[in-house]
């Protein structure tokens, strides 16, 4: 079987357009939550998110601006880094069957719902006749792929995954399984998602999923943290670019971290709510150790799911107790949400970056506001201070409304 490694990662988040400008500030634990400005939240009873801080005209003309909904926008200028990273500054000047092994797998939970919000008020104040003709393809979640594929010459499989927050998880699994088939040589994977509008923050704040700390927003994302009250809305998207071991070694390539296994299951138990045992989110971590040949003993560190919800951060703590048994004491756990929020369908491949980041620089970020123990979560969550740390594997949780669980493993190369 053919062995995957990252050899190109990019990134827009709320801390940075770029990997170099967000990695310093994620060590640092830094804040990017904030008021959200966009958009008038006077009637919401939460009123904060961590939004991507960019000049949109420095990346995409007016015509393109049209024409692209924001989530798209994200991975096209995410995936021009990760493809520069990884050594492809120029995809497009590959030979046709180069570029006939290069896929796509993207995630998104929710796709182009701004454009929809914007499109539905032209329908409903101008009419159906001046809605406009880039609508559909503007906002079908497919766009992120296909554009992805478009922009970059990109001509082997090519689509979306959509599972909520296990949406680029998802994705991001299916690019290993392909690699590893046979299938493609390279895939551009991750997510991206957009979907900070007053519709979707009023529908979370309906089901009273996220935080209404509007007055601290520095301290409203806090996972594990007793005093956590929900999650905070965030936006951007992680890219990475995976190949085939011997493919990149022979070209001199540089080697974050192998993937070596991914593990997905279902809860089959409600559509929101994750099951209380934990088993489900601690079979898919049992499944992606099994299926790297990894023993949880040579885990080091788990890059949790961790969204500041008092179910999820209980429950995630449970499976992970269940999937290690006694060495889930000496794991060390961080969130990587509780610095920029949660970019629901996007959340997977941004902490897959970060925890790429960790495999191949030895050290793991901390889980930032996590200042009062809960005795229902009792895992080293790293506060205060990022640690070096020599991570021979790693796990990167998420879990998603339908009860989708995912687990990513990588590691050092063996």
């Amino acid at each position: 079987m053919r062995r995957v490694v990252i050899t190109g990662l990019g990134t827009v988040n709320a801390l940075g357009v770029s990997v170099p400008e967000f990695w310093p500030k994620i060590l640092a634990g830094e804040n990017g939550v904030g008021t959200i400005s966009k958009f008038d939240t006077s009637g919401h009873t939460a009123r904060i998110e961590g939004a991507v801080n960019w000049n949109v005209e420095d990346h995409f003309n007016g015509p393109d601006q049209r024409k692209l909904d924001p989530f798209t926008m994200f991975a096209l200028v995410a995936t021009k880094e990760a493809l520069a990273d990884a050594g492809y500054d120029d995809s497009n000047e590959l030979s046709v069957e180069e570029r006939e092994r290069f896929g796509v797998i993207l995630g998104t939970g929710i796709g182009g719902i701004t454009g929809i919000l914007e499109q539905h008020l032209v329908f409903l104040e101008r009419g159906a006749r001046r809605v406009s003709p880039h609508f559909v393809p503007r906002i079908m979640a497919n766009a992120v792929s296909g554009q992805v594929a478009i922009a970059n010459g990109l001509l082997g499989s090519v689509f979306t995954t959509s599972s909520a927050c296990a949406s680029s998880g998802h994705a991001i699994g299916l690019a290993l399984q392909s690699i590893k088939s046979g299938e493609a040589d390279v895939v551009i994977t991750g997510g991206a998602e957009s979907s900070t509008t007053p519709l979707a923050l009023a529908g979370f704040c309906s089901a009273k999923a996220v935080s209404t700390r509007n007055d601290e927003p520095e301290l409203a994302s806090r996972p594990f943290d007793k005093d956590r009250d929900g999650f905070v809305m965030g936006e951007g998207c992680g890219i990475l670019v995976l190949e085939e071991l011997e493919r990149a070694q022979a070209r001199g390539a540089t080697i974050y971290a192998e993937v070596k296994g991914y593990g997905s299951t279902d809860d089959a138990h409600h559509i929101t709510a994750p099951k209380e045992d934990g088993d489900g989110p601690a079979r898919a971590m049992a499944i992606a150790m099994r299926q790297g040949g990894v023993k949880p003993e040579s885990v080091d560190y788990i890059n949790a799911h961790g969204t500041s919800t008092k179910y999820n951060d209980a429950i995630e703590t449970r499976a992970i107790r269940r999937a290690f048994g006694d060495h889930a004491d000496k794991l060390m756990v961080s969130s990587t949400k509780s610095m920029i929020g949660h970019l629901l369908g996007a959340s997977s491949a941004f902490e897959l970056v970060a925890t790429a980041l960790s495999v191949k620089n030895e050290v793991v970020h901390p889980t930032r506001n996590y200042t009062t123990p809960d005795p229902e979560c009792d895992l080293d969550y790293i506060p205060g201070e990022a640690r070096a740390l020599k991570v021979r594997n790693a796990l990167s949780n998420s879990l998603g409304f339908g009860g989708h669980n995912v687990s990513l493993l990588i590691g050092q190369l063996d």
